[in-house]
């Protein structure tokens, strides 16, 4: 059984920023039943009314369990899951309500106006049921739905405490207090729920932001690979068709039509070549500026020491090396959660030596450690250099990679 912490290192941080905005929005429908007994035990006449005390505890607990239904599903259809949100918030008014009205009919009445003050603890228990039902509500439904649901709750309440014989002025005070205490939980509640829609909207974006550069490199090659083939491969069809007309008629021009079309292949065969080695082939201080880029653009701190002799590498290895910083800051990318990256070259025993390190590694171990298809290229370009690639034990949460490729005499 994995621990809770080694569950939480697992998450990505969309999925952190919910389960944290998810629990705060719990906490408000636990905050119920404290309270609840706040108001027992501050509100007058409490003592002589073991029956109300009973009811308001029963009636406490029973909303703080439908709260926490609620809060799941009116988030989850905030989210644009899906979730039957409409039934547990109807639920949720009908018991609050209904729970007010049974405290307030079971419980003693008070006045504000009377000397000493005479406040019921009734009241106080129909208010936190009030304040934290209304919470769901605005989380559920949009503000132009919630607010008169809000504005019914509450008054649908006078009248138990007009039968209770609650004052003037409590009815007044309550109704003031009320209004504004909803509003503000309210908006706070559904605060949360649109914080949590923001990060996974920007966390689609950061994907949808990679795809689309994969697409336009995609787009790019197919159209250079366009123009180099497409007026070649139109001469040597146009070129063959005649030399076959001129072959029927026994024309001795279809040989040196042929001869073209073959110098015309020939000749986009070595372009092919030029596009594909251009393509790729990695320059090692574009691809470090690249990798820079890209890492702060994702909020990772990125430090990148090449080293004076960096320039002077042949160009077979620091297109090799090249590729090993693509191939890594894409593995920083997608599996692991890194603040800070290290970039370091350095030449020692005859060999050439790239380290690179990260942190925000998760608890269980990467794809890539385990021979992933990443890593599993980089090593196969190293190996055609006489290089090697290793990935040596490190302090937890924390990803080493070492690329050495011999330097030539």
């Amino acid at each position: 059984m994995r621990s809770p912490l080694r569950n939480w290192r697992r998450l990505s941080k969309p999925q952190r920023t919910e389960y944290y905005l998810r629990w705060s929005l719990y906490l408000m429908a636990v905050f119920l039943m404290p309270g609840v007994l706040f108001a027992i035990g501050t509100g007058s006449g409490a003592a002589g009314h073991s029956s109300a005390v009973q009811v308001s505890l029963l009636i406490g607990l029973a909303t703080t369990l439908v709260l926490l239904r609620t809060f799941r599903v009116t988030l989850y259809h905030y989210l644009r899951r899906p979730a039957e949100h409409r039934r547990w918030i109807v639920l949720t008014v009908g018991l609050v309500v209904a729970g007010s009205w049974a405290v307030m009919l079971v419980g003693p009445a008070g006045d504000m106006t009377a000397k000493p003050v005479q406040f019921p603890f009734t009241a106080l228990v129909a208010g936190y049921l009030l304040i934290f039902g209304f919470c769901p509500v605005c989380v559920g439904l949009p503000p132009r739905w919630s607010a008169p649901a809000g504005l019914g709750m509450v008054v649908a309440v006078v009248p138990a405490m007009v039968l209770a014989g609650v004052g003037a002025a409590t009815a007044t005070g309550f109704l003031m207090v009320m209004t504004v205490a909803m509003a503000f939980l309210g908006a706070s509640c559904r605060s949360f729920a649109w914080l949590t829609a923001i990060v996974w909207e920007l966390d689609a974006a950061r994907e949808a932001q990679s795809r689309l550069a994969v697409a336009e490199e995609r787009l790019r090659f197919s159209r250079d690979l366009h123009d180099v083939m497409g007026r070649n491969l139109t001469t040597i069809a146009l070129k063959s068709e005649l030399a076959v007309q001129l072959a029927r008629r026994g024309r001795p021009e279809a040989a040196e039509q042929m001869a073209e079309v073959q110098k015309i292949a020939q000749e986009s065969q070595r372009e092919v070549r030029d596009v594909i080695r251009g393509y790729r082939t990695a320059d090692l201080h574009a691809e470090a500026i690249g990798a820079r880029a890209v890492l702060r653009a994702a909020d990772v701190h990125c430090d990148i020491d090449l080293g004076e002799e960096a320039d002077r590498l042949p160009p077979q290895v620091q297109s090799v090396l090249g590729w090993v910083i693509r191939e890594s800051t894409t593995n920083v990318l997608r599996h692991s959660e890194a603040a800070r990256c290290l970039i370091r070259l350095r030449q020692e025993d005859g060999r050439a030596v790239l380290e690179l390190e990260n942190d925000g590694v998760p608890a269980v171990p990467l794809p890539s450690q385990g021979g992933g298809t990443g890593l599993h290229g980089l090593r196969e370009r190293l190996a055609a250099h006489d290089g090697e690639l290793t990935v040596p034990t490190t302090a937890p949460g924390t990803f080493r990679m070492l690329a050495t490729v011999p330097l030539p005499g």
